[in-house]
């Protein structure tokens, strides 16, 4: 089944999110060479095509999953999860 997982960012959450990002796309390229990626991306905190130090507002990611424990459990362990 396919699941939107919708996650929001803390403020100023940035420097952490960057630190992050090469382990989270690691993530993302295994469910897409799995084929179970269906979008994924970030929410901008501005409309602009480089948010710069505005940041984001978090990331959705549509994926399919066994089960929503299956969802859940993989969003959990997402490295931006510890980045905020």
């Amino acid at each position: 089944m396919w699941y939107a997982i919708i996650s929001e960012d803390i403020q100023n959450s940035l420097p952490l999110r960057k630190e992050a990002r090469p382990a989270h796309l690691e993530r993302l390229e295994q469910l897409k060479n799995e084929g179970r990626l269906l979008i994924a991306g970030p929410h901008p905190a501005i409309d602009n095509e480089d948010p710069s130090e505005a940041g984001f507002t978090g990331s959705l990611v549509v994926a399919e999953f066994a089960s929503l424990e299956d969802a859940q459990a993989w969003a959990d362990a997402d490295p931006y999860v510890d980045a905020g």
